[in-house]
């Protein structure tokens, strides 16, 4: 087996020889559940934003201001649940931020004041971002090398449905009555249920390894392979390896600067600051600027909810050609037609254009995010592979802290057009960086 070389960890070879089979889908059911509410609530304050600027007589830049907050946020979350989930393991990490974001999602519905939104969408960013760098992580080490990057594209398919579902929720229930905003952020609140399922999973294999315990890695390992030899009625053979138990690996910042990753992370943090410019530039400013464009709240959701059903072809696409060609060459086309499409959808004025370049902006998104979410930790080796995906991740959130502010300057300066020119640059940047400094990861070991 070619994958197969002296020093390949154990888990790595046994898991990568997997077919796909009931142990995989039933990962995939389970965390598309908590990315379902997880990306819903990431956009529920976009929807509820309209309704709660009238209720509460708010102006653009405390929305941004609100906005901003969530990123903030993000940023603390995602570095520290990289650091806790190297530490205390995947699973285990991945229960307790999924519990941190909903709780905190449904404390969104009770606050009284614009600091109290502040502080709980604050926080709520802390358990959303923590949540994702822990999955992708996980992802990338339960699935096969030859699959990971479809299966983590079916995963998000499944979550980025509770896009436009939250927009059809928030359509329905704003209007209905004044404390409708309110019922939004209680739907972005069922990830609670989580912990019911969350014993169907199991540990990282690779992170027992990677941490001495060779003991409980097997356990894990006999336990898929037995599901497995259950399935397809044999198991496939393990190719000869010289194993030896690797030195105990603690993670965090000091493992991710020993093992030689530190340019790639600086790529890594560029690439997402610039996407996350871009994705909630267009995301969480939609439906305020179409109100402020001169369309009704209800008209705007309307529109913002179409919009966000390319969300789930968009991941669909994805699945089908992550795995086909080299990630780094679809990550950079794909920015460049995003680009591309917000221009237009900027500088459009008709409803039917705003619509279908809309539609294809979400879709183009929900495209490139499951092939970033793929790419990002299989750049890093295990032992510093949650740190690094979660500096990644936090650090591109953090820059977004700013960028709500600055979609607020742009178009009361600029205009309504302004802030997709702006929009479509932070999207071209990211093609140049992947193009020009993007390692290649297609079906490649993790190390």
């Amino acid at each position: 087996m070619d994958a197969v070389r002296r020093g390949t960890p154990a888990a790595s070879v046994r898991l990568d020889r997997l077919p796909i089979t009931a142990f995989h889908r039933r990962l995939v059911a389970l965390l598309g559940y908590i990315f379902f509410f997880e990306l819903g609530d990431l956009n529920s304050f976009a929807f509820a934003a309209p309704a709660l600027r009238q209720a509460w007589h708010l102006s653009i830049a405390t929305i941004g201001q609100i906005t901003a907050a969530s990123f903030i946020g993000m940023f603390i979350g995602a570095t520290t649940a990289g650091w806790m989930s190297d530490r205390i393991g995947r699973k285990r990490a991945l229960m307790a931020t999924t519990v941190w974001y909903s709780t905190f999602s449904l404390l969104n519905a009770f606050v009284w004041n614009v600091t109290g939104l502040f502080a709980t969408r604050l926080l709520t960013g802390v358990g959303l971002s923590a949540m994702t760098v822990v999955a992708i992580t996980y992802i990338s080490e339960m699935f096969p090398a030859a699959r990971r990057g479809t299966y983590q594209a079916w995963i998000m398919t499944i979550g980025l449905c509770g896009i436009p579902m939250t927009a059809y929720v928030a359509r329905f229930i704003i209007p209905a009555a004044p404390w409708g905003w309110r019922a939004v952020f209680v739907w972005g609140s069922l990830g609670l249920l989580f912990p019911l399922f969350a014993q169907q999973l199991e540990e990282s294999p690779r992170w027992y390894e990677n941490h001495g315990r060779l003991v409980e890695a097997e356990a894990v390992l006999a336990r898929i392979e037995r599901q497995v030899e259950r399935e397809i009625g044999h198991m496939l053979p393990v190719a000869e390896v010289t194993f030896a138990a690797p030195a105990i690996q603690r993670g965090g910042f000091a493992a991710l600067a020993a093992s030689g990753s530190l340019k790639r992370l600086a790529l890594l943090v560029a690439v997402w600051i610039c996407q996350t410019l871009g994705f909630y530039g267009f995301n969480s400013w939609v439906p305020t600027l179409l109100t402020e464009h001169g369309f009704s709240i209800v008209r705007s959701l309307e529109q913002s909810s179409v919009m966000q059903i390319g969300a789930v072809p968009g991941a669909w696409i994805a699945a089908s050609i992550s795995d086909r060609w080299e990630r780094k060459t679809l990550i950079a086309i794909t920015a460049v037609v995003i680009a591309a499409c917000g221009m237009i959808y900027g500088l459009s004025f008709s409803t039917a254009a705003i619509v279908i370049f809309g539609f294809l902006v979400a879709m183009g998104q929900q495209v490139f995010a499951p092939l970033l979410y793929a790419y990002t930790p299989e750049c890093f080796p295990t032992e510093a592979r949650n740190t690094a995906a979660g500096v990644s991740y936090g650090v591109g959130r953090l820059g977004n802290a700013l960028g709500p502010l600055l979609v607020a300057y742009l178009f009361g300066t600029y205009g309504y057009s302004s802030v997709f020119v702006y929009i479509a640059a932070c999207w071209a940047a990211v093609a140049v960086l992947i193009t020009a400094f993007g390692p290649r990861t297609k079906g490649r070991a993790l190390a």
